[in-house]
């Protein structure tokens, strides 16, 4: 590909997810429909055949689905180039939404007007795991062994497992059930990179003040392990506030809903978390971190799941990892529940948001019903 043309391409890639990841809001799917209708109807940049394709790819592998779309399209356009300037341009907007959010967070969170609006943020954000976990468990757990699969991770979440080690075990069952030959080798690899992630985060769990290097190798294997959607982002983040402590759990709610309400990819929530944590260089190295391993994926392992990611065994491999994402979702959402449980004027806020996400409404109309019934329920009471 000649110069002139790869910089045409470039600006093309730039203009294009840049005004996506600033008006992409309502998660994955919409994004997906978004990026189809643009890339596919539009502009015919790819076949539909091809976006098929595409799309099993970003399941298949670790990160958030739809910011890997934009990184596959880009490398399918323009190269190496094509795929840092996609990814970086859907990106970008989001983060620095949610930066600003961080900022006026801090200014401002602990005002009693802003306290009583982001009380509606915790039923909301409630109401958004359970609508998540019916939407992908239609899908997902219609198989009875797939439910079993489900159920046993929700239920050693609740009796407080380590969230990474049960998504380890889920793509290790994975890789057991699809491709036996490659099995061993896989257990050897997981457990070991498992031993040097609790290496690291014994480490960490001995300060309260994180630095930037312990910021950053979180949300590195939070992004190098995050299978499912963004909804799992919230039980993996689960471990800031217990065991590492550097996060209370109203922070751990207020950053998930920051995550929700801004454009473009959920995983954006690290911005919020990077900020409070380290200020503008905390933010900056936590989205690099939590985004880094989706970049390394798409660029490494394209060529061989676009081969074989329709196959059976790829299929087998896939349901069981997302299985396991949707039990572990629902061992979060039991823990977030019971602590809403002691405050049973926020009940209303998350039956409503529950309801209006169930209608089919995106998570920010959600989190705009939560809010608005719990400010009219604190209006009422006071």
């Amino acid at each position: 590909m000649d110069s002139n043309r790869q910089h045409t391409r470039l600006v093309e890639l730039a203009r294009l997810f840049l005004r996506l990841g600033t008006l992409g809001f309502g998660g994955p799917a919409v994004h997906l429909t978004l990026i189809e209708e643009e890339t596919v109807q539009r502009r015919q940049w790819l076949s539909r055949e091809a976006f098929v394709d595409l799309v099993g790819l970003t399941n298949l592998i670790p990160g958030p689905n739809s910011t890997e779309m934009a990184m596959a399209i880009g490398y399918r356009r323009a190269g190496w180039l094509g795929l840092v300037v996609a990814g970086t341009c859907f990106i970008a907007p989001a983060a620095a939404i949610t930066m600003s959010l961080a900022w006026a967070y801090l200014q401002f969170g602990t005002l009693p007007i802003v306290v009583s609006l982001l009380s509606g943020t915790g039923p909301a954000v409630v109401a958004v795991m359970t609508v998540g976990i019916v939407r992908m468990g239609k899908t997902a757990l219609r198989q009875w062994q797939m439910a079993t699969v489900a159920a046993i991770v929700c239920a050693l979440g609740v009796a407080g497992i380590d969230p990474f080690l049960l998504l380890v075990a889920g793509a290790i069952c994975g890789l057991a059930c699809s491709w036996a030959r490659v099995f061993i080798g896989a257990v050897l690899v997981l457990m070991s990179a498992q031993i040097a992630m609790f290496a690291v985060a014994t480490l960490t769990e001995s300060r309260h003040s994180p630095r930037l290097p312990d910021i950053a190798t979180f949300f590195f294997k939070v992004g190098a392990i995050l299978y499912g959607s963004g909804y799992v982002l919230i039980a993996l983040l689960r471990t800031l506030v217990s065991p590492l402590a550097w996060l209370t759990e109203r922070q751990l709610v207020d950053a998930v809903a920051a995550g929700q309400v801004t454009p473009g990819p959920v995983l954006t929530t690290a911005t919020f978390i990077g900020y409070l944590l380290g200020g503008p260089a905390g933010a900056l190295v936590a989205t690099v971190a939590i985004f880094l391993p989706a970049f390394l994926f798409v660029s490494l392992l394209e060529p061989v799941i676009v081969r074989f990611g329709t196959s059976p065994r790829a299929r087998r491999f896939l349901d069981i990892v997302n299985a396991t994402a949707i039990g572990l979702m629902g061992a979060v959402t039991i823990q977030l529940a019971v602590n809403l449980s002691a405050q049973p004027r926020l009940w209303p806020a998350a039956i409503a948001a529950a309801g209006i996400g169930l209608s089919g409404k995106s998570a920010i109309w959600m989190l705009i019903v939560a809010v608005g019934v719990t400010i009219l329920i604190n209006l009422a009471i006071s």
